[in-house]
């Protein structure tokens, strides 16, 4: 079963004001379930396609990261990690559709990379990598 999300959780992992999310499943923006007892629900597959719209909040190590000059970047949603050895296969999805990359398992923990979060994969010519976002 897929996962879902409250309303403020979804709205935290957008970047957007809890009020913004209530109205956007009042008015059909982001479909979500209610629950027996009345409470709504997100899947987080229906957060994918928003996600590169995100406003994520300054923090001092995003203020660190270096400025890249590649333009293919896809914001998406891991949702398998999987680490083995000096490798790790990340499996992130991104609108919908799913993404592998393999990247050195220090990388990953480097990262701290986990299911569930947010990243962006940076295409270039035959290569896809992680980045945090």
């Amino acid at each position: 079963m897929a996962a879902v999300l409250s309303p403020r959780e979804a709205a935290l992992r957008l970047g957007i004001s809890y009020p913004t999310m209530k109205q956007w499943i009042y008015r059909g923006k982001i479909k979500a379930v209610k629950t027996p007892g009345g409470h709504y629900r997100i899947p987080e597959s229906e957060l994918d396609s928003l996600l590169h719209k995100a406003k994520r909040p300054e923090t001092p190590k995003r203020e660190m990261m270096r400025t890249l000059s590649g333009r293919n970047q896809l914001v998406g949603r891991i949702v398998e990690l999987k680490i083995d050895g000096l490798l790790a296969q990340v499996k992130l999805s991104i609108g919908g559709q799913i993404i592998n990359s393999i990247i050195t398992a220090d990388a990953a923990r480097e990262m701290q990379l986990k299911v569930g979060e947010t990243v962006a994969a940076l295409i270039k010519s035959t290569e896809v990598m992680v980045l945090r976002v």
